[in-house]
């Protein structure tokens, strides 16, 4: 390939001080931070939660098989590559994996979503953005963020919005459930206005919805517990419906959303049967008020992350090619990192080269107007 790749969807480790430093005063004394168990390993605390996650599960990238597993179960904070929240570090763990830049996500943001007490969380992301301008402005060109929001109201998210621009993040990373209401609701297009209006994509990730958090997924399985691995990227397949659906982008043809980490291969499918809901299932064949038919939508309107999904490949020509968007998911578990450029000569050996760089490079910085050439 003659171009480097940019991903998606990386992620940050949030760092002891992340929430402790940047929090307002109030909520200082209960803001998200590191513990230590008795038995030797870390992980996050947060009031109200009884579980989140081990710190080694959001940082172990680069290992395989048992080792992996170890480290996940036993990990210590200071055990994880400064690449998760040092931004030295993470340009030469980019530099590895022959990546220009990545999209930044939030890790344990992602449980934050889901908590009951929007005003804490509303705190948590105010904090976060704060914490994460700092990072990403230490590599300017190399770090992209995105902000979170609580969207507690209309009004707040707006707020939220508006300062997210001015702190020079690229989208904003949105909780499956608002406080009030339904996103396909009338009273959110001002919100979703405001998203056009500011040329800032709205991004859903996995386990960022009720019901989908790893918490969730485990104790509603059915079997062996990876069935809820299966589980949490079916919530990406519920915000495309919610908003398809909900009209939402026929009253907004410029709003851009992007559904992270869900993978891409069965997309194609997807878009026949929301089709053939609509056709079987109202007079017209067709839900009344849209100009097209509901594929059209997620192919004019959706963009879609994937790491090692082949199959999504295998099905571009089914897809909009140029909503297609590769990630690497560093530092997760997931990641692909360091080897994905290994990974890439085997997966993009059908397409051409033109497809290989808007699906790794030209859509992720066409999506979120990325000044890189």
């Amino acid at each position: 390939m003659d171009f480097r790749c940019i991903s998606a969807d990386s992620h940050i480790v949030e760092p002891p001080n992340c929430y402790v430093d940047f929090i307002e005063p109030k909520y200082r004394d209960v803001a998200p931070r590191v513990v230590r168990h008795a038995d030797g390993y870390d992980t996050y605390w947060v009031r109200d939660l009884t579980r989140t996650t081990t710190v080694g599960l959001l940082a172990s990238a680069g290992l395989k098989d048992f080792e992996k597993q170890d480290f996940i179960a036993k990990a210590t904070f200071d055990q994880l590559p400064a690449g998760g929240w040092d931004p030295t570090a993470r340009v030469e763990a980019q530099e590895r994996d022959s990546l220009d830049a990545e999209i930044i996500y939030a890790s344990l943001g992602m449980v934050l979503c889901s908590h009951p007490d929007y005003a804490y969380m509303d705190a948590c992301f105010q904090a976060y953005n704060r914490w994460l301008q700092t990072f990403c402005g230490a590599a300017p060109g190399r770090l992209f963020g995105l902000a979170q929001t609580a969207v507690t109201s209309v009004d707040a998210a707006i707020g939220d919005f508006e300062r997210a621009k001015a702190m020079g993040f690229v989208g904003m990373m949105m909780p499956g459930n608002p406080q009030q209401g339904d996103y396909d609701q009338p009273e959110y297009d001002a919100l979703w206005q405001c998203a056009v209006d500011l040329d800032l994509p709205i991004c859903f990730h996995i386990l960022t919805a009720r019901g989908g958090e790893i918490a969730a997924a485990l104790d509603n399985r059915r079997g062996h517990p990876l069935t809820a691995f299966l589980k949490i990227m079916r919530t990406v397949q519920d915000m495309i419906g919610l908003f398809v659906l909900g009209g939402v982008f026929e009253r907004h043809p410029k709003l851009r959303m992007i559904c992270a980490e869900g993978d891409a291969g069965w997309l194609p499918h997807f878009s026949y049967r929301i089709d053939h809901a609509v056709s079987f299932h109202n007079p017209g064949g067709n839900i009344e008020g849209f100009s097209k038919m509901p594929s059209q939508y997620i192919r004019d309107n959706i963009w879609v992350t994937f790491q090692d999904d082949w199959s999504a490949f295998k099905v571009k020509d089914l897809l909009n090619v140029d909503h297609l968007l590769w990630a690497n998911d560093y530092p997760h578990s997931d990641s692909t990192w360091p080897w994905s450029q290994e990974i890439l000569a085997k997966h993009t050996l059908d397409l051409t080269l033109q497809e290989s760089r808007k699906i790794l490079r030209d859509n992720v910085r066409a999506v979120f107007r990325l000044p890189l050439p």
